[in-house]
């Protein structure tokens, strides 16, 4: 079976004085997703964007928005980015208290959702939601920053999570997409895409990867990385 395998650039990494620039020509390289991170400093240790840039970006793209909430509490702010243009909001465990009400609010605010995995969150919260889930995030390094090294132990945890969805899949006929999020590069992503993942976020080797002011800088990473996805 050919797998469809989906490239979504973390625009944590981009130059934010020209932001509707950098996600124009990282999609028209071929890129498939806006991966859109959220960091509180409370949850997490750092400050990042909030609904009000969603809400910029939106009219620049037709591509995915898929915002990741590194927030707690998480429920305050999921209608906000419903109606700033998300297509899928992903939060953590942690950051609710009624994750089966927050996947609800998230699908009535008519966006899909999902939940996302740091290192060492077990993936049993997955088991009595799956009726509401439209992605699985597993986090392959501890949340918070960008260029982080990706943890191998990630892998193990990728094909558990594979089998899962798998397995729900097989029983209902419904998809659910597998992300992996942090350290993603040309060198590890064809052993990611092995272990069960199909959908993948890039930051610093996308973004940082590229300097000059050529509308095309980014084709030779994304060529780089489809190439080393065939042969997953």
């Amino acid at each position: 079976m050919n797998k469809t395998f989906r490239i979504a650039p973390s625009i944590l990494s981009a130059n934010f004085s020209k932001l509707g620039q950098e996600i124009n020509d990282v999609i028209s390289s071929g890129a498939d997703i806006v991966h859109f991170d959220v960091m509180d400093n409370h949850y997490v240790p750092n400050l990042t964007i909030g609904p009000l840039v969603c809400e910029a970006i939106r009219p620049i793209t037709d591509a995915i928005i898929d915002v990741h909430l590194m927030v707690k509490p998480v429920d305050r702010i999921i209608p906000d980015f419903a109606k700033a243009g998300a297509n899928i909001i992903t939060f953590h465990p942690e950051g609710s208290d009624h994750i089966d009400r927050s996947l609800s609010l998230v699908r009535d605010s008519g966006c899909k959702s999902g939940l996302v995995f740091n290192p060492a969150t077990p993936l049993e919260y997955l088991d009595h939601v799956m009726d509401k889930i439209d992605m699985v995030l597993l986090m392959s390094v501890n949340p918070g920053f960008g260029g982080q090294k990706f943890i191998p132990e990630t892998l193990n945890k990728l094909r558990m999570a594979r089998k899962k969805i798998d397995d729900y899949t097989e029983k209902t006929g419904r998809e659910i997409w597998l992300e992996v999020d942090g350290g993603v590069n040309a060198d590890n992503i064809a052993e990611i895409a092995k272990a069960g993942a199909d959908t993948f976020v890039a930051g610093s080797a996308i973004f940082k990867a590229a300097n000059d002011d050529d509308p095309n800088r980014y084709d030779t990473i994304l060529k780089s990385l489809r190439s080393s996805l065939s042969k997953a």
